[in-house]
């Protein structure tokens, strides 16, 4: 099944209020939070699904356990990841694991979490977060949305 096209870019930066108002008023970017989504990794999330476009920055007092504060530190703020939508995410991400590709995380909500976090938008929301970084500087993610018709 062939690449649908970039879903969106995420985004490593310092300051995720700062870096808000800056997409807000560069793009018109409208953000959802998604901290719920980055709390286990010590990370702040937001999503802005007009402008195609996540930011996470580091918890504030936990910067010790974020993977995200050594990468802001070494690299700065920049690209993280970039989702990739497919009809159907289990393909590729057949490919990727017979490339030997690990997996660095997966999500696949249900109807009920999708409703409570985010928004009601999607009657499917499946991601594979795989660890590309070292073969092209940034994390590949494969997704699956499906936009919820009313």
């Amino acid at each position: 099944m062939a690449v649908k096209g970039v879903n969106r870019i995420i985004l490593a930066v310092h300051d995720l209020e700062a870096s808000k108002a800056f997409y807000r008023e560069l793009l018109g970017a409208e953000f959802h939070g998604a901290n719920w989504t980055g709390e286990a990794f010590g990370i702040q999330v937001a999503i802005s699904w007009n402008a195609g476009i996540e930011l996470c920055a580091p918890m504030p007092g936990r910067e010790a356990d974020c993977f995200l504060a050594p990468m802001l530190e070494s690299r700065g703020e920049g690209i993280l990841n970039v989702v990739f939508e497919f009809d159907d995410v289990d393909e590729p991400y057949g490919r990727a694991k017979a490339m030997s590709i690990a997996t660095i995380n997966a999500v696949d909500y249900t109807q009920a979490e999708i409703d409570a976090h985010l928004d009601g938008m999607f009657s499917r929301y499946k991601e594979y977060f795989l660890g590309t970084r070292d073969k092209c500087g940034f994390a590949i993610t494969l997704g699956e949305f499906k936009a919820k018709r009313e």
